[in-house]
């Protein structure tokens, strides 16, 4: 048998008959190498198309911060706080905040274990109960972070207020 490299980046395997049986332990053991190198090309394939969506995804992330930093900066040089919107106009950028912390959640999930799918059953309860437990944690960060913001800028309101009555 022989290997011999593609042009597609894969290998094309050329059989050579083994001079015994089929059932012997070098047709077994032939058998089985052919079978694990399938099993890396497959894994190999699912790592690239995996590479392929995390690089377009750092990429829409890079998209987002860039809109976010522009519409932080059109806000902050109209006024010195940032003016109330309507709740419609509130409820895109939390849904998008909610989705994106999904995705950062599921994410993390797969950098902290990547090996969790080929570990054993007994240990998939307990990495689905520590994934949601993290999950959990991200999100009740978020609305820490939220809440910081919220009084931060009453804060500012609350000083713009004040400055104000002593003008007058």
């Amino acid at each position: 048998m022989a290997c011999r490299p593609s042009g597609s980046g894969s290998y094309t395997v050329v059989i050579i008959p083994l001079k015994t049986s089929l059932y012997s332990v070098d047709a077994l053991r032939f058998y089985l190498w052919i079978k694990q190198l399938k099993d890396l090309e497959k894994e190999k394939d699912a790592l690239w198309s995996g590479l392929e969506i995390l690089e377009k995804a750092r990429l829409w992330y890079l998209q987002r911060l860039e809109e976010n930093r522009a519409r932080q900066d059109s806000i902050e040089s109209r006024s010195g706080f940032a003016s109330r919107r309507e709740d419609g106009a509130e409820a895109r950028p939390c849904l998008l905040r909610s989705r994106i912390q999904r995705v950062n959640g599921s994410l993390g999930s797969v950098m902290s274990e990547p090996n969790a799918m080929s570990s054993s059953n007994s240990s998939l309860p307990e990495a689905a109960a520590d994934r949601d437990i993290r999950w959990h944690n991200s999100v009740l960060t978020q609305e820490v972070r939220d809440k910081n913001c919220q009084i931060s800028l009453l804060e500012q309101e609350k000083h713009a207020l004040l400055r104000k009555l002593k003008n007058c």
